[in-house]
């Protein structure tokens, strides 16, 4: 990984399945639901990342795989064309287990290779709803939880890597979202163990429903205010030391009444974007660990 001071440029292989279908002219199955385009959405998501990340996570694509069938199932089925579009008009018969074949998929598009040769640092999965994926799921020596069990066989690699799965039914928004369900994981992790009068991450995620009076920036599905999971849009105010993480570590500041005006007023990808704009990004240490949590994120192999 091309690393420059506080700045990092992560190597991706992007990896798109988006069949074609023979009943339908021989068109993408993107095109004949009319689905987004899985590039238009992976240029959207590197800038929002980067703008979020105060200019330290930069992504790169290294490569890019195009294919045009169905992943592979753990227990070996595979969609056919028809069938799978026939499951989804009709909105029944998606096949169960839903996962993907993680071993193939990476063999298939010679991910492990790149790992091994430094020439990407983590693999980007982009399919359609039904897919079989994670959000995201770590592989290699020392993975731990990231929102999916670890993908084990892989403890000889000399590094672990994440590998992202997305669906192009959907948007910016949600990619985003399975992103930060990635660093929670692993910011969680990084502070496993920390009693809770001095666990940083927990004061982070703290919200008013889970500590009355003192919110700071919620989670991912959480805002300060929420009453539920994905209440981005509640206007009630509630009282947030939320700007204190602008200043981290020094995290003493009053608290201010703070709504959905603050994070988009419900928008899923506005809120997403605020919540990451929030996470320390700074120089130097504190407590044996970097005050740039950005770098956990970016490289689980950082994590101690």
């Amino acid at each position: 990984m091309s690393v420059n001071g506080n700045v990092f440029y992560p190597k991706v292989l992007l990896v798109i399945y988006d069949p074609r279908i023979p009943s339908e002219g021989n068109r993408k199955l993107s095109h004949v639901l009319g689905w987004n385009d899985a590039g238009l959405l992976v240029e959207s998501f590197i800038a929002d990342l980067r703008k979020a990340s105060h200019g330290i996570c930069n992504y790169l694509i290294a490569d890019r795989v195009e294919l045009s069938d169905f992943p592979i199932k753990e227990d070996g089925f595979r969609y056919s064309a028809d069938g799978y579009l026939r499951s989804w008009r009709s909105g029944k018969g998606f096949h169960a287990p839903d996962w993907a074949d993680y071993d193939h998929i990476l063999h298939e598009t010679r991910a492990i290779e790149g790992v091994r040769a430094g020439s990407i640092d983590e693999v980007w999965l982009f399919a359609f709803p039904y897919g079989g994926f994670f959000e995201s799921r770590m592989v290699g020596p020392g993975a731990f939880w990231c929102n999916a069990p670890p993908l084990s066989g892989y403890g000889d690699l000399e590094r672990c890597f994440v590998v992202m799965g997305f669906n192009y039914e959907r948007g910016v928004g949600e990619m985003l979202e399975s992103y930060g369900h990635r660093a929670e994981s692993i910011l969680s992790y990084l502070y496993r163990g920390e009693i809770e009068s001095s666990n940083l991450w927990k004061k982070f995620i703290q919200t008013n429903l889970s500590d009355p009076g003192e919110a700071e920036v919620g989670t991912i599905h959480f805002a300060p205010n929420s009453l539920q999971d994905y209440n981005w849009g509640n206007r009630n105010k509630v009282p947030s030391r939320c700007d204190n993480w602008y200043r981290f570590p020094e995290l003493t500041g009053q608290p201010r009444l703070v709504d959905c005006a603050d994070w988009g007023n419900g928008d899923i990808r506005e809120h997403h974007l605020w919540w990451f704009d929030h996470l320390p990004h700074f120089s130097g240490d504190y407590r044996g660990r970097s005050q740039n949590w950005w770098e956990y994120v970016i490289d689980a192999n950082t994590v101690p």
